[in-house]
């Protein structure tokens, strides 16, 4: 079908569904002449007749009315000189309303002067319906704004699918490699007080914990349209106060069974700090893949582990340097 703005990339405006292959009549046409005209041609859709006068639009007529009509009656007194329009810029749900909202079965697109650049025929319309419904229920469900790229993703075969996991897998090898040699750096520290080596994993789970609901949270955030700044302070506030009771629960907890009070606090400051810095590592890399055009789904999870296990690591470490020396 012919787009009457080849040069336009977005495909989700009105002028990009319309087309100029339609049944054309000037106002002063008599209906028998325009009958003898368009009889023997095909069109892309016949639904509508475009009235033009001088390349602006001066109305339409159903196919149903122009049957009706006497032979010898002009197009401008049958013609709905009122028709219902939409910009051509105007984006594609738009324009599905407006047709919809006026029971038309073709809508005209013109330019900002009026200028007449084609109709949607109506199973464009049914079309561009079919798609935004299709989204709609993508967002609902949580995934990528785009239907294609959602399907995309599910779909693709073995291959593609590795090219797309892998190199994020590695980033988490290397970065494992690492956390293993910030550990090793605090080797002695371990040799003086081994009790600090049991709270590692327990300190990285929970922040890792953190900061997959706050990802889960962002990714479907931005895959709804709402944007990073909606969510950033109400997940910074619940990452800190995440922190913090879990933070009042280890204290008591970990000096009950260890009786180390040093340790017990070395603890729990690093559950307050790691589950705090979680929570704004997992907003800023699904937001940052965004930008970058990047599917979150595929990097943000992997790259967002080894960057909170490194700094949860860090900080535990550096605490502990501090209280229990």
């Amino acid at each position: 079908m012919e787009s009457v703005l080849p040069t336009a990339e977005i495909l989700e405006t009105a002028a990009a569904h319309a087309t100029r292959d339609v049944p054309i009549a000037a106002p002063g046409e008599r209906v028998d002449d325009v009958f003898a005209r368009i009889r023997d041609r095909r069109f892309s859709s016949a639904a509508v007749v475009a009235v033009c006068d001088g390349g602006r639009l001066a109305g339409l007529i159903t196919i149903e009315n122009l049957l009706a009509a006497p032979g010898d009656a002009t197009i401008g007194d049958i013609m709905d000189a009122h028709p219902p329009t939409v910009a051509g810029h105007r984006d594609q749900e738009e324009a599905v309303w407006e047709a919809l909202r006026h029971n038309e079965p073709g809508l005209a697109v013109v330019d900002g002067e009026g200028r007449w650049l084609g109709v949607i025929p109506p199973q464009r319309l049914l079309s561009v319906l079919l798609q935004e419904h299709d989204e709609d229920v993508a967002r609902l469900s949580g995934y990528l704004s785009s239907t294609a790229s959602a399907r995309t993703a599910t779909e693709e075969p073995v291959g593609r699918r590795l090219w797309h996991r892998l190199p994020w897998l590695l980033v988490g090898l290397i970065g494992a490699i690492v956390a293993a040699a910030v550990v090793d750096a605090f080797h002695a520290q371990l040799e003086r007080e081994v009790l600090v080596a049991f709270f590692v994993p327990g300190i990285v789970y929970l922040a890792d914990a953190v900061g997959t609901q706050t990802e889960a949270l962002v990714i479907r955030g931005l895959s709804v349209g709402v944007g990073i700044r909606r969510i950033v302070y109400r997940e910074a506030v619940t990452g800190a106060l995440i922190g913090l009771l879990i933070a009042i629960v280890a204290y008591p907890l970990t000096l009950l069974f260890w009786g180390n009070q040093e340790v017990s606090l070395a603890v729990s400051v690093s559950l307050l700090a790691a589950c705090s810095v979680a929570g704004m590592v997992a907003m800023a890399l699904p937001w940052s893949m965004a930008k970058m055009k990047v599917d979150p789904a595929f990097g943000s999870g992997p790259l967002a582990t080894v960057v909170q296990d490194l700094l949860s690591i860090l900080v535990y470490f550096a605490v502990t340097a501090v209280i229990v020396g």
